[in-house]
């Protein structure tokens, strides 16, 4: 028997996961078929790989020397993929993301960034899905969000890097509403609110948003869940709902946005690419492309122009 990437790969999982029964469920296969595909491996490396410690299974000296050169060897068909399809310009890159604000204008930016090549973008309500479809590649980048200190477990063989580090929620509600006038609102003045309910519900904003509510003394009223952002933006126009925003949303006619006083909501956009199909180089010029059309709308709000100057830590890396 002569080891193939399948082999190497179990190997990687093995360590990863601490145990066979962990790294079997990883891979999809039964525990005894996995311990019989270990021994064949052993065979072939002259040696046990892997001793049962207090914590699970751990690697031996040739264990670590077999693992030390599988990931190198992994790694390195990683990116001989990512390069590859890099190169192939009829091959469409597939972009899923959460619904927000930069994705227009990153769409017009991947435009002049991919030289022509085809792209192709879906929608998702979900982060944990958009993260599944990522790992089982679905797609081959996703740009998403996470608030307060909510974090996004991504799979094995995705590289995620931070665009806003962090961006403070803010208020939408009509322009007829009492309140409407006031430059920042006090969380706790909009206890008796209907509120418009987050549509993701996995990247930690209705959590953030009801343990907000709760500091501030009142459990939020959640009383509309729509997807379609022109519904969404009706029914606060007519009053009927207030909503949590992000402060680089464009102004809407019939609306307005406010801060909240001492920023209870803040929001994380990160974006994460499989490193089998979307080489380094891709991955910083789509990053950059949102960098772009993230700050393309810093200025949408006075308010958030004024908070953004006066958090450089908040800008993406550009350097």
């Amino acid at each position: 028997m002569q080891l193939e990437l399948r082999h190497l790969q179990a190997v990687c999982q093995i360590a990863e996961a601490g145990s066979l029964g962990g790294a079997a469920r990883r891979l999809g296969v039964s525990q005894p078929a996995l311990s019989a595909q270990l021994r064949r491996i052993e065979r072939v490396t002259g040696g046990e790989l892997f001793v049962r410690g207090r914590s699970g299974v751990e690697p031996t000296p040739l264990g670590q020397f077999v693992l030390a050169k599988a990931r190198r060897v992994l790694s390195e068909m990683e990116t001989l993929g990512a390069e590859t399809r890099a190169m192939a310009t009829d091959t469409p890159l597939r972009l899923g993301c959460i619904l927000l604000v930069l994705i227009d204008g990153l769409l017009a930016r991947t435009d002049l960034t991919l030289s022509g090549r085809e792209l192709t973008v879906d929608v998702e309500h979900s982060v944990t899905a958009l993260v599944r479809m990522l790992g089982a590649g679905r797609y081959d980048v996703i740009v998403y969000g996470e608030v307060n200190d909510h974090e996004v477990a991504l799979p094995r063989g995705v590289l995620a890097k931070t665009l806003v580090p962090k961006e403070p929620f803010c208020i939408r509600m009509s322009t007829r509403h009492p309140l409407a006038g006031q430059e920042v609102l006090d969380l706790a003045d909009l206890a008796e609110e209907q509120w418009m309910t987050l549509v993701e519900d996995d990247d930690g904003g209705p959590e953030a948003l009801i343990a907000a509510c709760a500091q501030a003394g009142f459990v939020p009223s959640l009383r509309y869940r729509i997807t379609d952002r022109q519904m969404r933006h009706d029914l606060v126009a007519a009053g009927r709902a207030i909503s949590l925003t992000q402060p680089t949303a464009p102004a809407v006619t019939g609306t307005v946005m406010r801060p909240l006083l001492g920023t209870p909501i803040t929001g994380r956009i990160r974006i994460a690419w499989n490193r089998s199909a979307v080489s380094a180089r891709q991955a910083e010029l789509l990053y950059r492309a949102a960098a772009g059309a993230y700050m393309a709308n810093v200025g949408n709000n006075p308010f958030h122009k004024v908070w953004w100057d006066a958090h450089p830590e908040a800008h993406p890396a550009l350097d």
